[in-house]
């Protein structure tokens, strides 16, 4: 039987998975070097049970780093790992991978191409006896629908039917924690949507505590319960996908979940001057340099007058969306907006602007 291309089509009904008994994993003040250069600065995080928390940041973040300590493939320099209250590792403990009850997939599946994909999933089932495994994997096999693939090699599948058997051969030993590096950073965009919801499905019903770590900001808000952005090995900011884009830290946060623009200035009587007009400045001592950050998506385009004036300068049109490059008064630096793709006629060049207060962000300049 031919594989369909996007692995979902034809998906048996998958049996009531066995209840996990999912595990709190706590990150205690943890460090990591690596050649004198330390790659994590004394992260202090906790996964609780059941939850998905998804790892974000860009490369070099520390975020890969920190689910290998997870999984005991790397050694911290410093600080502690408990797994419900127990520590697995820390100055005088170190507990190996495969006596820590977490599982890991790995960004490439790491399929074995010589093996069926029934024995791929077995494979990790190193505690059982043979027919107990077997069934075992089979179940694991039939919760992610590809029961029917049992006796088939990893080469006749598509790219997302892969990642749910290496779905299937991580939950098969049921942790108590489940790490995912980058789970479809190797899938086709067209994909990736039905995959994720897929998977997060099935992480759902089998309980298990999971860590997920992406570069995505969208992905990251799709799937997480709470999110935890990372940058340069630190711990930015914890929280809800609401938490983190409607009220970030800083500017670096601000712009890993939204397209802005900057402007910079001093404060003034409570208020920094912009090309948009005076911006509160609450909290914020009298000259005090600020980045002001706007919102792509909070600039309104009128074709009437209004208070700010504005010529486009270039307009690129991007399906259901339009990106505009606009020039504005008090200002060579050109202002950018997104908006509908149908909300302007085309040749229209003057126009005016307006700006969703909630969209202004102010930051301390030098943070």
């Amino acid at each position: 039987m031919a594989s369909d291309p996007s692995g979902l089509n034809g998906i048996e009904t998958r049996p009531a998975p066995a209840v996990t008994f999912a595990a709190r994993l706590a990150f205690e003040d943890v460090r990591h070097s690596y050649h004198g250069k330390e790659t994590i600065r004394g992260i202090s995080l906790t996964a609780e049970p059941g939850e998905v928390l998804c790892l974000l940041g860009p490369s070099g973040s520390g975020k890969t780093t920190l689910l290998r300590i997870a999984a005991g493939i790397e050694a911290q320099t410093g600080g502690r790992l408990l797994l419900n209250d127990q520590e697995i590792a820390g100055p005088a403990t170190f507990l190996p991978p495969e006596r820590r009850g977490i599982g890991l997939m790995f960004q490439d599946f790491a399929l074995f191409p010589h093996m069926t994909i029934l024995e791929n999933v077995r494979f990790g089932l190193t505690d059982m006896a043979k027919p107990a495994a077997l069934a075992e994997a089979m179940v694991a096999l039939e919760r992610v629908g590809l029961a029917r693939y049992a006796q088939k090699y990893p080469h006749v599948l598509s790219g997302g039917e892969q990642q749910r058997v290496a779905l299937a051969r991580a939950l098969a030993p049921r942790p108590a924690v489940l790490l995912m590096d980058e789970p479809f950073s190797g899938l086709d965009s067209r994909l990736k949507d039905s995959i994720r919801a897929e998977t997060l499905t099935i992480l759902r019903e089998s309980r298990a505590t999971a860590i997920v770590v992406t570069h995505d900001a969208e992905e990251a808000m799709r799937m997480g319960d709470r999110i935890a952005l990372l940058r340069d090995g630190c711990l930015v900011q914890v929280g809800t996908s609401e938490e983190l884009y409607l009220r970030p830290k800083d500017l670096f946060a601000t712009a890993f979940f939204s397209e802005i623009n900057e402007f910079h200035g001093r404060v003034r009587g409570n208020v920094v001057e912009t090309p948009f007009g005076a911006v509160p400045t609450n909290g914020f001592s009298d000259g005090a340099r600020v980045t002001v950050a706007v919102r792509l998506s909070g600039i309104r385009v009128h074709e009437a007058e209004g208070s700010i004036p504005a010529r486009i300068l270039a307009r690129r049109f991007l399906g259901v969306v339009e990106l505009l490059e606009l020039a504005i008064p008090n200002t060579d630096q050109p202002l950018r907006a997104r908006i509908r793709a149908d909300q302007l006629p085309h040749g229209l060049r003057d126009v005016a602007l307006s700006v969703n207060e909630r969209d202004i962000l102010v930051f301390e300049k030098d943070a």
